[in-house]
């Protein structure tokens, strides 16, 4: 899909890719060195349209507005606390939290630090809650959104994986768009992360173009995810 920007956005996704874009390129061009060194996604605020995007879902599934708060630091366990992109509260309990990440450019210096990040993130808060129960009686739900610019580098096999011990077979051979595929599948499939919704994009010069390549992580099953996610609170909290 694509949208040019004076068209009418007919689709929530794709307005919110084509905001990811415009926001990148405004703060790349604010930028002496022309966003080279990475400045305009350091800013942040090219994931605002995804995560406003995603709050209206919390939103339209029964949360109110109120509920919605942006960057909360949430406790941890082997560190103090970890500031989050979003979180859900309501009536006191945490229903949700979430992690909104981008990869443009530059994906195989930094695959694996995304990689360890989210796993990082995750496993520290569920520590939190098993060790210390840090958000009560209610257990967390963790989200993982991710927006990866579709190139040339994307889509090659990637690196040698020679290892001292032989690494999962799975793995040989793929694409990074592949692995950060398998990463969020694997992600959800072990609880991990309770939801994730994977971005596949590019920029046409006028217009953007989106694709959502993995079928447990689209923008539907994500909005269901997210709906079974605020009725179990709600029902037990209403």
């Amino acid at each position: 899909m694509s949208l040019s920007p004076g068209d009418e956005p007919h689709d929530a996704t794709q307005a919110a890719v084509l905001a990811f874009w415009e926001s990148r390129l405004n703060q790349r061009s604010k930028l002496d060195d022309g966003g080279r060194a990475g400045g305009e996604a350091r800013s942040g605020a090219h994931m605002n349209g995804v995560r406003d995007l995603v709050a209206s879902i919390f939103v339209d599934s029964g949360m109110p507005e109120s509920s919605i708060i942006y960057e909360p630091y949430l406790p941890g366990y082997y560190r103090a606390r970890k500031r989050w992109d979003m979180a859900v509260q309501y009536k006191g309990f945490l229903v949700a939290a979430l992690e909104f990440k981008s990869q443009v450019g530059s994906v195989a210096k930094n695959i694996n630090n995304r990689f360890e990040e989210a796993l990082g993130t995750s496993t520290d808060t569920w520590a939190a809650q098993t060790k210390n129960a840090a958000f009560g009686e209610i257990p967390p739900w963790l989200g993982y959104v991710f927006v990866l610019e579709e190139t040339e580098e994307t889509e090659r096999p990637g690196r040698d994986l020679r290892s001292l011990f032989p690494v999962d077979p799975t793995f040989v051979g793929m694409s990074p768009n592949q692995r950060y595929q398998e990463m969020i599948s694997r992600f959800v499939g072990d609880n991990v992360y309770q939801a994730g919704w994977f971005i596949t994009t590019q920029w046409h010069g006028d217009s953007a173009a989106y694709a959502e390549p993995l079928a447990t992580a689209t923008g539907r099953s994500f909005r269901v995810a997210v709906q079974g996610r605020v009725n179990l609170v709600r029902s037990m909290l209403d």
